[in-house]
């Protein structure tokens, strides 16, 4: 099922609630530095289980306790609700977790 790519003013509007949620290009991105490795890892497997609840994948890289997820949607070629929806969700696993 396909979905629709949000518009700029989508976007932006978006991003007001998504704090530490900046648009590069056709994605969001956010990094966040946790407490230690153990925190960074059990953020990434929470956010693990949100993705393959919604069927939709971030881009995540680790470096020690600092983590980048960058989120697009690849089928449709830019960003949807989709990426906005599992960033809200990210940003709860990071705040739960200290970071």
């Amino acid at each position: 099922m396909a979905t629709s790519l949000l518009t700029d003013a989508e976007i932006t509007d978006a991003l007001q609630t998504l704090p530490g949620w900046q648009r590069d290009g056709a994605s969001i991105v956010r990094t966040a530095k946790l407490p230690d490795f153990v925190a960074a890892v059990s953020v990434v497997d929470r956010v693990a289980e949100d993705a393959e609840a919604a069927d939709h994948h971030p881009d995540i890289d680790i470096r020690y306790n600092t983590l980048t997820f960058r989120l697009s949607t690849h089928s449709e070629g830019g960003l949807t609700a989709k990426d906005t929806d599992l960033a809200a969700q990210i940003s709860d696993r990071i705040t739960t977790a200290g970071g």
